[in-house]
Order: structure tokens, then C-alpha cells, then sequence
């Protein structure tokens, strides 16, 4: 409902996820609960999610469904999430706005007047108008610092091939870019960024994505950072 609201006066969110409530009765029936078990998670529009399109913007990918979800979208299930709708980002996703033919533009929910940055800009609206607790957004050139800034939240692009983007836009780029691009999460505060990564840097994903380093989350690297 919240998502709703926000959606309405910002025109972040571009389509819902279905099967949330299957995948909740599933859940239930878990003998392990999940890092982020039961927490509803906002998805990039080109991020793979089974049964829907990932359009990049782009009028050209609008009749492709795709069949499977992506690796962290099935990482974020297994470990008790439940992705619940995907937001809206900039044509070709290379901009720091947050506009294309298809959705329109998304507005800063702080202030109508501005932009929420891009390219994960539907991701920063979202959260920012509380429509969404945690959300997972890409990055090459700041594309998740981007509308973390604009929007007042936190961000995080983690190291280049840390966690998979494997299968998403970023794999069927005819160029290869200089900079690696990175999925990575997104929230109001720093310790629910750190809870997402201690989430999908896990088994499942290294199991899933043998290219993914199988190194888990350094809790003490994190403590140890935290200003005294």
C-alpha cells in the first residue's frame, strides 16, 4: 500500500512482482528463517525477475519476459526476502536523471521540483517516500551513490564482482565498460546495507554464480570502521 502512495505522487514503481503471497505461505513453511526473512525488497528495473520484463528503459525490451530470476534475486529469496516490485530508471540507464519513453519521469520525493538522480532512481524514490525498507539498485558511475545522495539515503557499490549480476542488462552490453558495474543495496541506514551484503554473500550465491569469489562478509572489517 505504502509503495502505492509513493508511486502515485513520484512515479517510481513500474510494475508489482507477483507471487508475493506464495512466496510468504513458502517461507512460513521454512524450517531455516533467512537474514531478511520476511522483509519486502524494491528491485532495479533491469534486474531479472521471473515473469516480467527487464526494459532498461529501452521500448525494444518490452516483449521479453524473462523466464528465470536473476542470481541475487534468487539469493535474496533463499535467504527470506521477498522482491515485491521493480522501479523505474533512465533510458539505457546511462544518465543521472531518472526519466525514459516508456514509465515517464520520476520525481525526488523531498522535492517535486528536483530529480532523484540515477540510474537507480526509482530505487532512491521508493525508499526515500517509504514505500520500500531495503532495495537493490546497480552502479557504474554512480548510478546508486547517485540517488542515495539526492534522496537523503545510504548506499553501497561494493567492490567490482563481489556479488553476481549475473543474468541482468549488465550481461548483454555489445561494449565492455572500463569501470565494472555493480549491483549493491539500498536504505535509510548503514546497518541495514551491512545486514543485505552479510545476506547474499552466502552459499547459496557462490553456488549459484562460481565466477562470484566465495568470500563472506567481514563483520570485524565493518566494526573496526565504525567512527569511536
Amino acid at each position: 500500500g505504502e509503495a502505492l502512495e509513493v508511486t502515485r505522487e513520484v512515479n517510481c514503481v513500474i510494475d508489482f512482482i507477483h507471487g508475493c503471497e506464495d512466496q510468504l505461505q513458502k517461507l512460513k513453511k521454512q524450517k531455516e528463517k533467512g537474514l531478511l526473512y520476511g522483509i519486502p525488497v524494491s528491485i532495479k528495473d533491469h534486474i531479472n525477475c521471473k515473469g516480467h520484463v527487464s526494459s532498461g528503459g529501452m521500448v525494444k525490451f518490452l516483449g521479453q519476459v524473462k523466464e528465470e530470476d536473476s542470481v541475487i534475486v534468487q539469493v535474496l529469496k533463499s535467504q527470506g526476502a521477498i522482491p515485491f516490485v521493480k522501479t523505474n530508471i533512465p533510458q539505457t540507464m546511462i544518465n543521472y536523471d531518472c526519466s525514459n519513453l516508456i514509465f515517464g519521469q520520476t520525481l525526488n520525493p523531498l522535492n517535486h521540483q528536483k530529480s532523484p538522480g540515477g540510474s537507480s532512481g526509482g530505487e532512491g524514490a521508493l525508499i526515500a517516500g517509504g514505500g520500500s525498507i531495503l532495495g537493490i539498485g546497480s552502479d557504474v558511475a554512480g548510478s546508486i551513490r547517485l540517488p542515495s545522495s539526492f534522496c537523503g539515503l545510504c548506499g553501497l557499490k561494493p567492490t567490482g564482482n563481489r556479488i553476481s549480476t549475473s543474468p541482468s542488462a549488465y550481461n548483454n552490453r555489445t561494449f565492455v565498460l572500463a569501470v565494472t558495474g555493480m549491483m549493491g543495496p539500498m536504505a535509510r541506514d548503514v546497518d541495514s546495507l551491512a545486514l543485505c551484503m552479510k545476506a547474499l554473500l552466502c552459499e547459496e550465491m557462490f553456488r549459484l554464480d562460481p565466477t562470484v569469489p566465495p568470500i563472506p562478509f567481514d563483520e570485524e572489517v565493518r566494526l573496526r570502521g565504525n567512527p569511536m
